[in-house]
């Protein structure tokens, strides 16, 4: 019986577990930088659709009069904690009434975007007089998902009555 334990015969059995063990954390490896690469593509999907809605909604602005640059008065008296704890927002926003209520001048807003998926657009303006120049409005743009207070993209342009 001893000279048969060392003949090393089921020593192929080991050898073909270690092997199987060594090829299941290959795969696993290769499946977890496959999972790795979809979701970074997807969250870079998400950051240039959201970038493009903010532009989109920038673009409205750079349609219409400066005088027309301005926000829905009773529509920022019913915005949320998440409209008001961002860092664009301060007192006063530059408002008036709005009628009909259309999408340059709704602060809080849900669109839909190129890839299908619904954005928060939120639209914050200021008015500022720089020392020696004529009056300025400066328009911020944040997107974000529906349920998350998460900012996916913020575009800044100023508006001027002599440009």
């Amino acid at each position: 019986m001893g000279a048969r334990a060392r003949s090393g015969s089921g020593f192929a059995l080991v050898e073909l577990l270690a092997a199987i063990v060594l090829i299941n954390i290959g795969i696993l490896a290769i499946l977890l930088t496959l999972n790795s690469g979809f979701v970074t593509l997807r969250r870079s999907a998400e950051a240039s659709t959201s970038a493009a809605v903010a532009d989109r909604q920038l673009e409205r602005f750079r349609a219409i009069r400066y005088a027309d640059i301005y926000l829905d008065t009773s529509a920022l008296a019913s915005v949320d904690a998440t409209y008001t704890g961002d860092e664009a927002y301060v007192t006063p926003l530059v408002n008036q009434t709005c009628s009909p209520l259309v999408a340059t001048c709704t602060p809080s807003q849900e669109v839909t975007g190129p890839d299908g998926r619904t954005y928060r657009v939120d639209t914050y303006i200021v008015e500022s007089a720089p020392t020696g120049g004529a009056p300025v409005k400066q328009v911020t743009v944040v997107v974000r998902r529906p349920s998350s207070s998460r900012v996916l993209a913020r575009v800044t342009s100023v508006f001027g009555s002599d440009f």
